[in-house]
């Protein structure tokens, strides 16, 4: 099975990654809609972390033996059968934070929206995409690698 892999030594910290995440998971799917009408109900749900001049784009890794699967309490948090991508329902989810917990790569977060609480973490974009999810696609320096390993 792919997976997105981050090799620090080339990401520069510039969020586009961020950016195309937050854009393929809007309604409109357009960027500037996205952030300025839509920003609110749609999120990226891969995260740039740095540290001085060293960054990384942080996501789910969908593991093998994801320890979030277990400590999912409703199921919310499932294999998808075709694919072997580790996904969260969000319609089961109710935000007890239990895969965040257990996370060893810190790639679940807590989404809050609106009222609604829900675990929020990679989802390859739906498998919406042609060769390679947008974030990978769309990063300048080639920091991020979609395969196997």
């Amino acid at each position: 099975m792919k997976k997105i892999f981050a090799d620090e030594k080339y990401c520069i910290g510039c969020r586009l990654c961020e950016v195309h995440c937050l854009v393929q998971h809007s309604q409109s799917k357009h960027i500037i809609k996205a952030y300025r009408q839509e920003k609110d109900t749609a999120r990226s749900r891969v995260l740039v972390e740095q540290m001085g001049c060293n960054s990384f784009a942080l996501q789910c890794r969908h593991c093998e033996d994801a320890q979030c699967l277990e400590a999912c309490m409703t199921g919310a948090m499932h294999r998808d059968e075709l694919t072997g991508n580790v996904i969260c329902d969000e319609s089961k989810c109710v935000g007890c934070w239990m895969c965040v917990m257990v996370c060893p790569c810190g790639a679940v977060a807590p989404s809050l929206e609106g009222q609604q609480k829900i675990a929020s973490k990679c989802d390859l974009c739906g498998m919406e995409w042609q060769d390679e999810p947008p974030c990978v696609a769309n990063c300048p320096n080639e920091a991020l690698k979609y395969e196997e390993r």
